[in-house]
């Protein structure tokens, strides 16, 4: 489960890292892989994590690796922000990185095509490890672009919907719904208003309501971003037009776009412990799988269920699958002890035993398809359902760009114009939405 400090940091350094690898353009190290890794050296590693637990859980996942490479020492750095990251990627040196670890996937796209991270495909090769067995295929996915494989899973998260049993026993609901025509009956059947207002909403479908982003509904639609030349298909792919419809339905159904802001700005933060799902405000929600552990220490009124998010109705074969993202490791093309630096990311993301113990550990889900079925993992039973999403071949993932997550930032904005009556014409936004992200996208290149 990550604390407040990783999500929040994820949209700043999305940001961040656009702006400062649009400069960056770092070549290979001169040395490339040429030292030996079995020699006395030290290492410098840089995360993200700055929650004590959870940096004291990357202090415990090295230790395991220093153990097992007496001769490989590691100097690990907390709380690296992806714009220090990327600066110090740049500029290289004894004190920079030579490995690092991110939580924005958006970035994979930016640290490929820059050159920042070496390509790790000769490292796999070598040491016969096959990515595409070894991870679960969305994951193996969002770690390369172009054919680059710049970086690697280390622990992922996986989208699911939380739902609150007691609310669906009283309303004489059996079960979670699994198609999104289920899931609009069941929200409605749960929404009991209140004056003006809600008692209960049976979910809060706006674009600014937390973790329902564009991104996060699409997922469930399995949708194809580019076309075969790298053009933008949100014109064409009509798993975009139905998501919107899908989303623009539930928004209408549950009181329109006014009422339903109007009662989100009265709800309690996202991070914080009066979040509408854990109060009891809200009975249904779209979120990760950190959400979990969240609600339980706050010591809710009611039982909490967990299943996977509703697919279409005409995908109904394929329910189960989910929206996947994760943390990210890479080496740096400017170190000089890039094979040292190799066993310490090989060990991290692909042994089982460390993956299984990180993930017990942070509460994220594990990024392995040997560690998502170890009979070691510790968690709740109700984990079970993120790890058979994270496992599923069906569930996605955004892709790599070259300009990060620029592309669903411009996808998410039209979804806020849609839903609010903004823009009604979904087809013509669509076509616009397209049009810009291939201007994005050739200006980045």
């Amino acid at each position: 489960m990550p604390g407040t400090s990783r999500k929040a940091a994820i949209a700043l350094a999305a940001s961040a890292s656009i702006a400062l690898l649009a400069t960056a353009c770092t070549g290979q190290a001169d040395s490339g892989a040429s030292d030996d890794a079995s020699k006395e050296t030290t290492l410098n590693f840089w995360h993200a994590w700055s929650a004590p637990s959870e940096a004291k859980a990357v202090k415990e996942l090295v230790a395991g690796f220093e153990k097992t490479h007496p001769n490989i020492h590691v100097n690990v750095v907390g709380n690296m922000t992806d714009d220090k990251i990327n600066q110090a990627l740049r500029t290289g040196g004894g004190k920079a990185p030579d490995v690092i670890s991110s939580f924005t996937t958006n970035s994979v796209g930016r640290f490929c095509s820059s050159g920042a991270l070496v390509d790790l495909n000769p490292f796999f090769e070598k040491s016969g490890i096959a990515p595409e067995k070894t991870f679960p295929k969305a994951m193996n996915e969002y770690t390369q672009f172009e054919g680059n494989r710049c970086a690697v899973p280390l622990l992922g998260d996986a989208y699911g919907l939380y739902y609150n049993k007691t609310a669906f026993e009283k309303a004489g609901i059996a079960g979670p719904p699994k198609t999104w025509s289920e899931f609009e009956k069941t929200a409605e059947k749960l929404t009991i208003p209140q004056g003006e207002s809600y008692k209960q909403l049976g979910f809060m479908p706006n674009y600014h309501g937390w973790e329902t982003t564009t991104e996060h509904y699409l997922g469930q639609f399995s949708p194809t971003y580019f076309d075969k030349d790298g053009k933008s298909n949100v014109a064409k792919d009509p798993a975009f037009e139905k998501a919107f419809t899908v989303q623009k339905k539930l928004v209408d159904a549950l009181g329109g776009y006014r009422k339903l802001e109007t009662y989100r700005s009265k709800l309690g933060d996202e991070w914080g412990p009066k979040h509408p799902f854990h109060t009891g405000q809200v009975a249904m929600q779209l979120d990760g799988e950190w959400r979990l552990g969240m609600a339980l220490d706050t010591k809710p009124k009611f039982e909490i269920g967990v299943a996977p998010l509703p697919v279409p109705d005409d995908q109904a074969d394929q329910y189960g699958k989910g929206y996947i993202t994760g943390t990210i490791a890479g080496i740096a093309a400017t170190s000089t002890k890039q094979n040292a630096a190799w066993e310490l990311v090989k060990y991290m993301t692909t042994d089982t035993d460390a993956v299984v113990n990180f993930s017990n550990a942070i509460h994220n889900v594990p990024s392995t398809l040997a560690a998502l079925k170890s009979p070691n993992l510790k968690y709740d039973p109700r984990f079970k359902t993120f790890l058979e999403i994270a496992a599923n071949p069906d569930s996605t993932t955004a892709p790599a760009s070259v300009n990060g997550g620029v592309y669903l930032t411009t996808i998410q904005e039209f979804g806020y114009d849609y839903e609010s009556g903004k823009a009604t014409d979904l087809k013509a936004g669509l076509k616009k939405t397209a049009r810009q992200i291939d201007t994005d996208i050739a200006q980045a290149k």
